[in-house]
């Protein structure tokens, strides 16, 4: 995916204009602080939120009035009506809700300073819950003042935040006139809290590992890399917490998770970006078999409680998340799909298949990295609902223990769903002189070129020296489930602040 660094761009006409209603805005905050009021307070005094108001009074009919009062706090977005009368929309962190403001309930002077408020500034208002006649549930305004003057216009109403990179430049923006950006990461916010809440009433234990680390490890990737000048030594941000939870597991905490951030200097596209969240896991005297169970009740206990459904609208698939899931060998899942079979055919006529299906295998030096091929290529992009591929190449995975009937696979799951990886997980290896060899092998893969291959990690296979239990663990990304759970296309549509290439400044800020 090629990123622009740059918002959209005004026309000099419409800088123009912005200039001039900024201006008129700073005029009116001159005014308030010359007739003794204080346009930025220091709090408010907020009793309920939109929503409660809606909640708490949808059974009313067209034309009725309570005495139930309220005080609430938000961004004014709409503004309609004239004479003694207006509407309004406050907006706060749960919905919307019309105002009603009248001169007769305000008074003069009241009801002259809320007409001169500006869209997007920020209000404190106090009334009764009423329902308009026209249906809709409202608050009838005794009481208003100003929380923050908005400087800046906000988007035109009609056309709105639309431009991607001004979104993604200016999120505050974004969630400010897009509700629905704002209902994604408020979604995901509750994904990652139903996953902790589960995982702890599992009996789990969340713990936190460095971020900056001296060897990075436990997965394939390139690292970010920065220098500590008082220990004058480079260190890495970690492309993965696994092998430090492992160590924990060492030391007997039995059940840990993690949930934080991995950076990863990678490319960018629809589904990956260069800093990312994680949750991982481990669990003692467990296999693959039970971290399957284990991830499968998860997720579909997460979906139910975030969305309320099993189910999930992904573009035009309905996707369930109801037990149980598909589970298939890799071998067969590349044998249905590619018509190869990565247990007999040799490495030329894997290659052959990846090249006629639009592949450029020039890069797949190795076997393990042909069948990572013909996984991306040709079975990866089918597979829609959540299903479970087990037992990979050992050669894919330096840090699963060999599957207990064909030592060459790996007991490794990875977790697919709408086209793409979710989760991977192992049976983990707690031999340490098999562990010490596999890293040899990594060395000799990174010697022939491959710079992602693992480094030797001596204090790890130490700490396996001292015993780890049957452990099985697990890694899923959470930008990508939130993906699924909120229907988006891009990861960039479920991270707040996601990587851009910097353009330099497209604005300057103008203190008044």
């Amino acid at each position: 995916m090629v990123m622009s660094g740059e918002p959209e761009i005004d026309t000099p006409d419409e800088r123009g204009a912005e200039q001039r209603i900024m201006q008129e805005r700073r005029d009116k905050l001159e005014r308030l602080r010359s007739a003794g009021v204080e346009p930025y307070p220091y709090r408010a005094d907020v009793t309920g939120t939109t929503a409660e108001v809606h909640a708490q009074h949808e059974a009313l009919e067209a034309g009725d009035e309570t005495a139930v009062s309220y005080t609430l706090a938000g961004r004014m977005l709409g503004r309609r009506g004239h004479g003694k009368a207006m509407f309004a929309d406050l907006q706060d962190r749960t919905g919307r809700l019309q105002l009603h403001v009248t001169i007769d309930r305000l008074g003069d002077a009241a009801f002259a300073a809320f007409a001169d408020l500006d869209l997007g500034d920020w209000i404190e208002v106090t009334g009764t819950a009423m329902r308009t006649r026209r249906g809709e549930v409202s608050l009838a305004v005794t009481e208003a003042r100003l929380l923050s003057k908005c400087l800046r216009p906000l988007p035109e109403k009609f056309h709105g935040l639309t431009d991607i990179e001004t979104r993604l430049a200016r999120r505050y923006l974004d969630l400010a006139v897009n509700r629905e950006s704002m209902d994604v990461f408020v979604a995901r916010s509750k994904a990652v809290s139903a996953i902790r809440r589960f995982l702890e009433d599992e009996g789990f234990l969340e713990v936190e590992t460095p971020v900056l680390q001296p060897l990075y490890g436990g997965a394939a990737a390139r690292p970010f890399v920065t220098h500590h000048n008082e220990l004058g030594q480079d260190l890495y941000l970690r492309i993965a917490v696994e092998l430090y939870l492992k160590r924990l597991i060492v030391g007997g905490m039995e059940r840990v998770f993690e949930i934080g951030k991995n950076f990863r200097n990678e490319g960018v596209s629809f589904k990956h970006n260069p800093e990312f969240t994680m949750v991982e896991l481990y669990q003692a005297y467990a296999d693959y078999n039970d971290i399957m169970n284990l991830f499968e009740r998860m997720l579909s206990s997460v979906v139910e409680q975030v969305t309320g459904a099993s189910t999930l609208q992904h573009g035009e698939h309905e996707i369930s998340f109801a037990a149980p899931w598909r589970r298939q060998t890799l071998r067969d899942a590349i044998r249905e799909e590619a018509g190869v079979d990565i247990d007999t055919d040799h490495d030329d006529a894997l290659r052959t298949r990846l090249e006629s299906g639009g592949h450029d295998a020039s890069r797949d030096h190795t076997r393990g990295q042909l069948i990572d091929a013909l996984l991306t290529k040709f079975v990866e992009p089918n597979i829609v609902q959540p299903t479970f591929l087990t037992d990979y190449p050992v050669e894919l995975s330096p840090f699963a223990r060999k599957h207990r009937d064909n030592p060459a696979t790996a007991e490794r799951f990875e977790c697919f769903c709408a086209g793409m990886e979710i989760a991977n997980a192992f049976s983990e290896l707690n031999d340490p002189a098999d562990q010490y060899d596999r890293f040899m092998q990594q060395q000799a893969a990174r010697d022939a070129g491959d710079d992602e291959a693992e480094n030797l990690d001596e204090d790890y296979v130490m700490a396996l020296e001292y015993g780890m239990p049957p452990t099985g663990g697990l890694g899923m990304g959470v930008d990508r489930f939130a993906m699924l759970l909120t229907g988006q296309r891009s990861i960039r549509d479920v991270i707040l602040f996601p990587a851009r290439r910097s353009a330099g400044k497209t604005a300057q800020p103008t203190p008044g």
